[in-house]
C-alpha cells in the first residue's frame, strides 16, 4: 500500500500545553482510522498538523505527490454570500442544473439532506448544523484518495450517520476521523489512534477492539506499576537500613531510588460521574393528553405565545403519558419534531391543542442543545452555585466545589472564566448544572455532542443506573440501545411511534419509506417524503415486524436479545435493591424494645415475593444465554 502521509518526530505546543511530542505516524491507501481521546487532548490539532492546516513546530510532515485531499474540520468557515450550490457542484466544474445527472453528487446530496435545504440557499440563511452538512457534501461530491472529518456525526440523524458509514464504506478512499459516535467508530474504523500525553496510541479495529486492547494494556501498565512500586519499597529500606556510619549509600544506587519515585506516572485527566439519590416520583410523571403539536413558526415570530400562527403539525391528538422509572429513546429525521417534543414535555413550547400534566412531585432537569447563556466572565465555580450551593447525596453533603470536581473540573480549572471553556468543557458544565437541580426526570436533547468517549463512557455508567424517568433524543445508536428501554419514532404521520424492534426497526421503516417514495435506493432525509413516506414507513414496519426468516440467527436478533439481557439485569438489580432495603427495615424493627411481628412478617412476605419475580426475571436470562450460545 502506498504511503499518503507521514509525520516524522513532530511536536506541536499552544502556549505551555505540549498536545504532540515527537509523534510518527503513517497513513496508506485504504487505511480508515478513528481518532479518539479526551477534548483538548490533541485530536484536532493532529489533523491540522497531518493535512497542513497547520505547521508543527518540529518534526517533518509529507505528503505524496498529487495527493487528493478533502478536510472538513469544526473550524472552517463558507462565506455567507455563497449559495449551496456554488460551494458543493461548481468546484466540480458542473453546473447547478447539471448535478441531477450525476448519480455520485445526487446520493451526496440526499445522503447528507443538503438536496433538501435548495442549492439556490445561500449560506448565510443555514444553521451551524446544516452548515456543517453543506462542508460535508462538498467533500464527498469529489473524487478523493483521502478524507479528514473533525466530528462528522454531530449534526446528523440516526439515518444520516448510517448513511455516511455506508458511504464511506462503499468508496475506495482512506478515511481519517475524530469522532466519538462509537457505533460508527465501530463500523468504519480498521485502525484507531488514541492522542494523550503529547503521544498517539495505534490499535487495530474499531471502538471495541480499542477498548479491549486498553483495557488490556491498562492490566499490563498496573502489574509493571505494582512491580516498580514494589522495587521502590525495597530500594528506599535498603537505603534507611544500618547504622549512620552506613548511610552514606553508593549514589548510583540513591539516583536508582530517585528515579523510582519521580517515575510515578501522573493520573489520567478521568471524569467521575455520580449517581444522584433518588427523588421521590408519585404515580402521575409528566402526561401530553390528546395533544396536538405543531412546529415552531419562522424565525422572528413569536413562537412561544402564538400557537395557531406556527407550522405544520407534529404530533396530532396523540396522548402520552411518562411512568415513573420509563426510559425512552426518541429518534426521526432533522426537522421531525423531537426537540420540539422535548420542549413541551419540558412545558417550555405550548400544545396547540391538548393539555399538559405535571405531577406534583416532578423534578425535570433539561439538558438542551443550546449551551446556557451564561456570563462568560463568571467562574466554572460561580455558574454551578447558581443552581445551589449544597447538594445532599443520602447521608452526604457536597459543595458545588466539590460536585464540580467529581465531574471533571479540577480546583484551578472551577476558576476558569466560562468565556475560556472549549465546547465540550461548556457542555460537561450544563450537565453539571442541570444534575446540581437533583431531578428526578432526565430530558436530555443530544447529550453525547462536543463530549468525549471517556466522558460518555462515564455518563452511560451514570444513565444506566439512575432510577428517575429519562428521555434522551441522540443520533448515538449506541447510547440509546444502551440505555434506553423502549424506542419511539416521529415519522411525520402526525404519530408518535412505538418501536420495539428499536433502532434497526426505526432505520427499515425509513428505507422502505423511501423506497415506497420513489427514492430509488437512496435515502430521502428531506420533509419532503411528507404523506409518501408516511405510507411507506407503515409498510416497512409491518415488514420488519414479520420479516425473519428460519435459518442461524442474524446479528439484529443477537443484538436484541443482548439488549433484552440487559433490560433483565437492569430489573433484577432494582428487585435485589429493594430486597436490600426491605432487610435493613426488618433489622431495625426487629431491634426495637417491641417488635412489630405482623409488620416484619409484612415485609418478609413482600421480600420472598421480590425473589420470585427475580427468578423468574433469571429464568428469562439464562434462556437467551442459550440461544446465543448455540
Amino acid at each position: 500500500m502506498a504511503n499518503l502521509i507521514n509525520l516524522e518526530k513532530v511536536s506541536k505546543s499552544f502556549g505551555l500545553k505540549t498536545l504532540l511530542d515527537g509523534v510518527s505516524l503513517g497513513v496508506q491507501t485504504g487505511d480508515r482510522i478513528g481518532v479518539v481521546g479526551l477534548n483538548g487532548g490533541g485530536k484536532t490539532t493532529l489533523l491540522e498538523v497531518l493535512t497542513g492546516i497547520e505547521e508543527p513546530d518540529s518534526g517533518r510532515v509529507s505528503h505524496a505527490n498529487d495527493l487528493r485531499m478533502a478536510v472538513v474540520t469544526q473550524r472552517f468557515e463558507l462565506a455567507d454570500d455563497l449559495t449551496i450550490g456554488q460551494v458543493v457542484v461548481e468546484p466540480l466544474g458542473l453546473e447547478v442544473y447539471e448535478w441531477a445527472s450525476n448519480a455520485k453528487v445526487r446520493e451526496v446530496l440526499a445522503g447528507t439532506g443538503v438536496a433538501d435545504l435548495g442549492l439556490e440557499t445561500r449560506v448565510g440563511e443555514l444553521s451551524g448544523g446544516e452548515r456543517r452538512r453543506v462542508n460535508l457534501a462538498a467533500a464527498l461530491v469529489r473524487d478523493l484518495d483521502l478524507v479528514v472529518l473533525d466530528e462528522p456525526t454531530n449534526h446528523l440523524d440516526v439515518e444520516g450517520v448510517q448513511w455516511l458509514a455506508d458511504h464511506l464504506l462503499s468508496r475506495k478512499i482512506a478515511v481519517v476521523v475524530v469522532t466519538h459516535d462509537r457505533w460508527f467508530l465501530d463500523t468504519v474504523a480498521t485502525l484507531t489512534w488514541e492522542v494523550h500525553d503529547g503521544t498517539v496510541d495505534v490499535y487495530e479495529g474499531g471502538y471495541n477492539d480499542w477498548t479491549f486492547a486498553r483495557a488490556e494494556r491498562a492490566r499490563q501498565a498496573d502489574a509493571i506499576e505494582q512491580r516498580r512500586q514494589n522495587l521502590a519499597r525495597k530500594e528506599l529500606a535498603w537505603l534507611r537500613r544500618g547504622a549512620p556510619a552506613r548511610t552514606s549509600k553508593p549514589r548510583y544506587r540513591i539516583e536508582a531510588a530517585e528515579k523510582l519515585i519521580a517515575d510515578v506516572p501522573a493520573p489520567r485527566d478521568t471524569v467521575e460521574l455520580m449517581a444522584f439519590s433518588k427523588q421521590r416520583q408519585g404515580r402521575v410523571v409528566v402526561e401530553l393528553e390528546d395533544a396536538t403539536l405543531n412546529a415552531p413558526a419562522a424565525a422572528g415570530a413569536a413562537a412561544a405565545t402564538a400557537p395557531a400562527a406556527h407550522g405544520r403539525t407534529l404530533l396530532d391528538r396523540v396522548t402520552w403519558r411518562l411512568a415513573p422509572g420509563e426510559r425512552i429513546g426518541l429518534v426521526g429525521v432533522n426537522g421531525s419534531g423531537k426537540t420540539t417534543l422535548l420542549r413541551a414535555l419540558a412545558g417550555d413550547y405550548p400544545l396547540t391543542h391538548g393539555k399538559r400534566i405535571e405531577g406534583k412531585t416532578a423534578r425535570i432537569g433539561w439538558l438542551r442543545q443550546e449551551l446556557d447563556d451564561l456570563d462568560p466572565s463568571r467562574r466554572v465555580l460561580d455558574a454551578v452555585e447558581d443552581v445551589a450551593t449544597y447538594i445532599t447525596l443520602g447521608k452526604k453533603e457536597l459543595s458545588a466545589s466539590q460536585l464540580a470536581e467529581r465531574l471533571g473540573f479540577s480546583a484551578k480549572r472551577q476558576r476558569t472564566p466560562v468565556g475560556d471553556l472549549s465546547g465540550g468543557e461548556r457542555r460537561r458544565l450544563q450537565l453539571t448544572r442541570v444534575l446540581m437541580a437533583e431531578p428526578n426526570i432526565l430530558l436530555l436533547d443530544e447529550p453525547t455532542n462536543d463530549l468525549d468517549i471517556d466522558t460518555l463512557q462515564e455518563l452511560e455508567d451514570l444513565l444506566d443506573s439512575w432510577p428517575g424517568t429519562l428521555v434522551v433524543i441522540s443520533h448515538d445508536r449506541y447510547l440509546i440501545e444502551r440505555i434506553a428501554d423502549s424506542t419511539y419514532a416521529l415519522f411525520g404521520d402526525g404519530k408518535l411511534t412505538h418501536l420495539p424492534g428499536g433502532i434497526e426497526q426505526y432505520l427499515e421503516r425509513r428505507k422502505a419509506a423511501g423506497a415506497g417514495a420513489g427514492g430509488a435506493g437512496t435515502l430521502n432525509l428531506g420533509a419532503a417524503g411528507g404523506a409518501g413516506g408516511a405510507g411507506g414507513a407503515g409498510a416497512g414496519g409491518a415488514a420488519g415486524a414479520g420479516g425473519g426468516g428460519a435459518g442461524g440467527m442474524s446479528s439484529k436478533e443477537k443484538r436484541e436479545l443482548n439488549k433484552k439481557m440487559t433490560q433483565l439485569e437492569r430489573k433484577m438489580a432494582k428487585l435485589d435493591e429493594q430486597a436490600t432495603a426491605l432487610e435493613a427495615e426488618i433489622t431495625e424493627m426487629s431491634q426495637e424494645a417491641a417488635p412489630d411481628f405482623g409488620a416484619i412478617g409484612d415485609k418478609t412476605n413482600q421480600i420472598a415475593d421480590l425473589n420470585s419475580q427475580r427468578e423468574g426475571l433469571e429464568m428469562e436470562w439464562l434462556e437467551i444465554v442459550d440461544k446465543l450460545e448455540q
